[in-house]
């Protein structure tokens, strides 16, 4: 979804269209057909048939070679249009002319199109449909579960119709509002409480709530920590999850919106709880990245190792959102936004900046010393620069932490998170 997001935020920062095209029966497509040979068994020949095979056409759907079926076939069809596919995301493809730029990402049988040509768009869904068996949905509006909806101040994204079926099916469409998803400063333990009785529901549930963070960062954090319980859930955890559908009770239609900040400056706020979860002592990792000011990706996940030091564990953090950040700037520049500045990692601890700046590894980085080598290469070659972040102004303190009502407010506000249902 990281790619859907950073083509509306320069569909806003641009005013391009956004449009929607749906592939019919794509796995059942006449050329999608493998043909199966079987030989008569042994024993056995048909009168005046000997020697004869049969040959059955099997279709493709519901095998496993069925996905990289279609896609190889889907590949071919839009590389013969024009479209060249992303190095860097598969689902990608893109074109560039003097007329402008022509964008496509495709999830199964679902399409966007963006771009600047928009006479090559209109050519590219005409050929499309030549093509395959499609259905031309006309302004994006509702895209696996995200709705859409565009106003003067920019693109909208939200989960409005989902969250509310969430609350629906957990039975809490009724229940008293939260402030906050989870209690500021609590911790889940793995045994705290009695085992769960319903383990499939909190599961369900659970997941659910996964794929309502598409378009709700405030509530990444505590989700991934009831997901780390997902083999024996217990009354705790049920009762964090709870916690959280109250709080979505109270804005189900919250959503960020994508607006023309007049420039696609690429930058990333990093923190780390340190010694975070109660059980393993590992740190949590949080980090969003703006591409124009527009939220386009975030992660809160507990580290795989257990840190020693609070800079270590902001250390590794930062050599995470470094990655997701060369991933940004490198798809960016091949659709052709190239990024020509150094890329600003906003970090609000000054031991794990000075360390990153230090060319010299001693007793406390050697063991870090991987992170090291590639976060310094990175600001050697230009590609990041390093300053300083009040933790007041840290961003990414969603990602990491619990935290009170007003400085969630806050800090969604500074993400570009509103709820277009409120009333005025």
């Amino acid at each position: 979804m990281s790619s859907v997001r950073l083509f509306i935020s320069l569909a806003a920062t641009y005013n391009w269209g956004l449009y929607q095209l749906d592939i019919k029966n794509a796995f059942l497509h006449g050329d999608l057909q493998e043909e199966v040979y079987i030989e008569q068994p042994p024993g056995f020949v048909a009168q005046g048939e000997s020697g004869k095979v049969c040959r059955l056409k099997k279709s493709l759907y519901g095998l496993k070679q069925s996905p990289r079926a279609w896609f190889g076939k889907f590949n071919k069809v839009v590389t013969e249009f024009g479209l060249r596919r992303s190095s860097y995301d598969h689902s990608v493809f893109f074109a560039s002319s003097a007329a402008g730029c022509i964008l496509l990402v495709v999830y199964v049988d679902d399409i966007v199109i963006t771009g600047s040509d928009r006479d090559g768009i209109q050519r590219l869904k005409s050929f499309l449909g030549n093509k395959f068996q499609t259905k031309d949905l006309g302004t994006l509006k509702y895209f696996l579960g995200i709705e859409v909806s565009r106003n003067r101040k920019g693109i909208y994204l939200s989960q409005r119709k989902y969250c509310l079926d969430v609350l629906r099916d957990s039975k809490m469409i009724e229940a008293k509002n939260c402030d906050a998803p989870m209690i500021p400063n609590g911790r889940l333990g793995a045994h705290e409480g009695d085992p769960l009785a319903d383990a499939e529901k909190y599961r369900r549930i659970v997941g659910k709530l996964n794929y309502l963070t598409i378009t709700r960062p405030d509530i990444a954090f505590p989700v991934s920590v009831v997901s780390q319980f997902m083999s024996s859930p217990r009354t705790s955890h049920w009762e964090a999850v709870c916690h959280i559908l109250k709080y979505l009770k109270g804005a189900p239609g919250r959503g960020i919106l994508y607006q023309n900040n007049g420039h696609h400056t690429v930058e990333g706020f990093t923190d780390a709880d340190y010694n975070g979860d109660p059980t393993s002592r590992r740190s949590t990792t949080g980090y969003c990245i703006r591409v124009g000011g527009n939220l386009v990706s975030w992660k809160s996940k507990k580290q795989s190792v257990v840190s020693r030091s609070s800079a270590e564990s902001e250390y590794r953090a930062m050599a995470q959102t470094t990655c997701e950040l060369v991933w940004v700037r490198n798809l960016l520049g091949e659709i052709g936004f190239k990024q020509n500045k150094p890329m600003n990692l906003w970090c609000d601890n000054e031991a794990a900046i000075h360390i990153a700046n230090n060319p010299v590894f001693h007793e406390r980085t050697k063991h870090i010393e991987v992170d090291c080598h590639f976060t310094r290469e990175k600001l050697e070659d230009g590609t990041i620069a390093t300053p300083h972040v009040r933790s007041g102004e840290q961003l990414a303190d969603v990602f990491t932490k619990a935290l009170p009502r007003s400085r969630i407010s806050y800090i969604c506000n500074k993400l570009g998170m509103i709820n277009i249902y409120a009333p005025a």
